[in-house]
Parts: structure tokens; C-alpha cells; sequence
């Protein structure tokens, strides 16, 4: 009887320049340019249908694990922050390329069973996540220029004319957003999530696009992608403090933040977010509380296709 054959696990440090590379089935690493030309050559160096782990970095790690999945490889993204915890629950005392690269091959060894493969997102997906973020970075600098000018005498006219010109590109980033979502059919799910009370058009395209990133079997699995889920830390008679695990994007758990704020003053969502305050939650930990609610609705509402309807909240 044939002995079934075990795929052979690399695990890929990755960094603007180079890629860090091991192999669970030779030992030390190997540094490759982290250029289309070099990482096509390493891959087709690989055993047929290998696993391959790597950390996300920025944008750094797209090229590889974009061009690993096309040639039939299975891709594990590893989040950072997960990585690290593991370094120091198996004991790791140091941090480099090569060791990253090993500890990727041991963390999809011992963990790959609970792992969910990564696959490509549509390009939709991409291009609206990557407005949202420019959006974000405008807002950002808008706000640092008005606290840091803003007193300082003589460049009040100046500091208007600059944040004019902000305003404006925010509107052509909007009118983008709005172009995207037309152009890849999800214009009827934005139109959806812009009728809850709270949900804005950046709030609605996020949303959109995020659901529209890959299959959730339920809106707890929505609600984790956002980082909205809630991590608990009791022990026996212990209970605690719980944090939220803020492992998806941070700039549409803001979205989600100032929906839930202005959500908290409609007739709809107002008792909601009352019964929260009730139940002893403090302001912060009412209004994530709002803002996991209205998700879960915006996801039901894409999930079935159906229209929002006030009495559902």
C-alpha cells in the first residue's frame, strides 16, 4: 500500500528587498531578490502543490503570494501579531529572517488543520480597499495640518486654500468609490447598507467590499474578519477583561465607530444603544457594541438580499 505523500511546507520571511525561505524538507534557508524574475524562478523550484506560509507585510508579500496560488501551490497568510505569540509560547529567543522563516514551516506544520487557505481577492476588492486607505491618509493629514496651523497667525488663508484642496480630492475619492462599486455590480449591495440608520457611503462601500472578499459561512465569521469579535481571558473563578481582537482592517472598524455614533442618535438604533448603557456597558464598549450590531445587519442584508427594514434593528 502506497504511503501517502506529505506536501512539502515553506515558510517565507518576507521584507521590501528579499525573501527569507525554508523548506521542511532541507535544512538552513535561502535569501531570494524579492523580484517578479527571481520569485517565478524559486517556484518552480518547489515540489509540485507545496504549503506555503507567509507573513503578511504591507504590500510586500502580494507578488509572491499571488504568483504561488496561480501555479498551484496552497498559501497560508499568517497574521503577524499570531506569529509572534507563538515565537514566544514555543520559547523562540530570536527574532531574524531566517528564524521567521523557520517558524512559519513549524507554526503551518503544527497548526495548518485550523488554518484556512488564502485565495486571491476580486480586483474590485483591491482597488476599492486601496481608495479607502488613500481616503484615510487624506483625513489624517488634513486633521494634523488644522491642530498644527491652526492657531498660528498670518496663515489662516493659507492653511483654508490647502484644505480646500483636501476636501476636494476627498470628493473625487468618493465619486471613485462610488464609479467602483457601479462597475463590479455591487452598487445594489451599497445601496442596501447605505439605508441603515448611521451607515454612510464610506461605511457602505467598506462594508461591501469586504463582504465581497470571500464566502462567510455565518455573521460571526463577518464580525471576526472585521476584528469586532471579542478575545476572553478567564480562568477558573476569574473572569477577565475583555479586549476586541482587531484583526481585520482598523480603518473599517473607525468607519464602523463613527456610523455607530451617529447611529446611537436615530430613533431606530437609540433604545439599542440605551439597553447597552443599561446593562452597565461604558460609553466606548456601547458604541462597539452598536457598531458589531450594525454589521451583523448590513451583512443579513447582503447575505439574503433583502431590504433593510427599521423594525429588524
Amino acid at each position: 500500500m502506497a504511503m501517502p505523500v506529505q506536501p512539502v511546507i515553506v515558510g517565507v520571511d518576507v521584507s521590501k528587498q528579499t525573501l527569507s525561505c525554508a523548506r521542511s524538507d532541507q535544512s538552513g534557508t535561502e535569501t531570494i531578490s524579492n523580484q517578479k524574475r527571481a520569485i517565478r524562478q524559486w517556484l518552480k523550484a518547489l515540489p509540485v502543490e507545496s504549503a506555503l506560509a507567509a507573513e503578511a507585510t504591507s504590500t510586500y508579500h502580494l507578488e509572491l503570494v499571488e504568483m504561488a496560488h496561480a501555479m498551484g501551490h496552497t498559501v497560508y497568510l499568517v497574521d503577524g501579531f499570531r506569529l509572534h505569540n507563538y515565537r514566544k509560547s514555543v520559547g523562540g529567543r530570536a527574532k531574524t529572517d531566517r528564524t521567521d522563516a523557520e517558524l512559519l514551516v513549524r507554526y503551518l506544520k503544527n497548526e495548518g488543520e485550523d488554518l484556512r487557505p488564502w485565495s486571491p481577492p476580486p480586483k474590485a476588492y483591491r482597488a476599492i480597499q486601496q481608495l479607502l486607505g488613500r481616503r484615510a491618509t487624506l483625513v489624517s493629514a488634513r486633521i494634523a495640518l488644522q491642530q498644527s496651523f491652526g492657531n498660528m497667525k498670518g496663515l489662516g488663508t493659507s492653511l483654508k486654500a490647502v484644505i480646500r484642496q483636501i476636501e476636494r480630492l476627498d470628493q473625487l475619492i468618493r465619486k471613485r468609490l462610488k464609479a467602483a462599486l457601479k462597475e463590479h455590480g455591487w452598487a445594489e449591495d451599497y445601496r442596501r447598507c447605505i439605508q441603515v440608520e448611521g451607515i454612510g457611503e464610506l461605511t457602505a462601500s467598506a462594508l461591501v467590499t469586504t463582504f465581497r472578499r470571500g464566502t462567510f459561512r455565518s455573521s460571526d465569521a463577518f464580525i471576526a474578519f472585521l476584528g469586532l469579535d471579542v478575545r476572553a481571558r478567564d480562568s477558573g473563578v476569574s473572569k477577565g477583561r475583555r479586549k476586541l481582537t482587531k484583526q481585520g482592517n482598523p480603518e473599517l472598524r473607525r468607519l464602523l465607530h463613527n456610523a455607530a455614533m451617529a447611529a446611537r442618535n436615530s430613533p431606530t438604533w437609540r433604545p439599542v444603544y440605551e439597553r447597552y448603557l443599561e446593562r452597565g456597558l461604558k460609553t466606548t464598549q456601547a458604541l462597539v457594541a452598536l457598531a458589531r450590531k450594525l454589521a451583523r445587519v448590513a451583512f443579513a442584508l447582503m447575505k439574503n438580499q433583502t431590504q433593510y427594514q427599521p423594525k429588524c434593528a
